[in-house]
């Protein structure tokens, strides 16, 4: 009997996940729809740490909504929660898709707002929730240097900055500092480095909040740097932002009357493992 038991308990502690990857952002994808799990913060920590655990950037829980196919939850590597996530979207809703949860047209609940995908085979296209919180020209001073910097919520906070030599930018210690200044507290923003490559191209890095690190892409990141790029550079719809990971995504939008409407980020995902883990 004690036998038994303690295989139940062994039975009940472990989780299903999904490895996905979207453009180098990698997430595991965890579906909650059940309730079973309650702490998601200490999991994310738990199952993203790379040296002694499956490893992610992030990671992205499924869970039943009331008005939407479903509603997609974002845990950062150290536990924090986001509001959204771009790539992160995209890989739950090639999740969703195949693993029926939702129509390969479908709604997702986040806390930023409703968001619709679509998913042809391995390409998935999100409609985002609109930018907002624009702000142009900001001069801030790091380390006694001042720099020109613009801003915008694209469901996250995110700063941009152009750069002329992309390669060579200290992103991980210039990014921890524009995520940890005083102008962008108490929640800190994310930030992206910018570099226009021609009038419809630009190549990105960015430094993540709740990462701490450069990641190999950012959803949100992406659109942020085409959003400012478009209005800064004089870009027009759609612009291809080419990542870190160097692959590639696309990101349209509408210009009516100065505001940025129907913003979509397009792009590649994958889903690349499923597995067990005892918690």
């Amino acid at each position: 009997m004690k036998i038994e038991s303690l295989k139940q308990r062994a039975r009940s502690a472990a989780i299903t996940f999904t490895k996905a990857v979207a453009t180098g952002n990698d997430f595991i994808i965890i579906d909650n729809r059940s309730r079973r799990i309650n702490d998601l913060n200490g999991l994310a920590r738990n199952l993203c740490d790379r040296k002694w655990s499956v490893g992610a950037d992030g990671m992205l829980v499924i869970e039943r909504s009331k008005r939407s196919d479903f509603r997609m939850r974002i845990f950062n590597r150290d536990g924090s929660e986001a509001e959204m996530c771009g790539n992160g979207s995209r890989c739950a809703a090639l999740y969703a898709a195949v693993k029926k949860i939702a129509p390969r047209q479908m709604t997702i609940d986040t806390v930023a707002g409703e968001l619709k995908a679509s998913v042809q085979g391995n390409m998935v296209k999100v409609l985002l929730t609109e930018p907002k919180d624009i702000k142009w020209n900001l001069c801030l001073m790091i380390n006694k240097c001042p720099y020109k910097l613009d801003f915008v919520n694209t469901g996250v906070p995110h700063v941009v900055h152009f750069v002329d030599d992309l390669e060579n930018i200290d992103v991980r210690s210039l990014g921890s500092h524009i995520r940890n200044h005083g102008e962008f507290a108490p929640a800190g923003t994310n930030a992206d480095f910018v570099k226009v490559v021609d009038k419809n191209t630009i190549r990105v890095r960015t430094y993540e909040r709740g990462v701490e690190d450069e990641t190999l892409a950012c959803g949100t990141g992406s659109v942020a740097s085409a959003i400012i790029a478009a209005e800064a550079e004089k870009m027009s719809s759609p612009i291809t932002v080419e990542t870190r990971s160097g692959e590639k995504l696309k990101v349209y939008f509408d210009l009516i009357d100065g505001n940025f409407k129907n913003v979509y980020l397009e792009g590649k995902a994958q889903l690349v493992f499923e597995g067990k883990i005892r918690i």
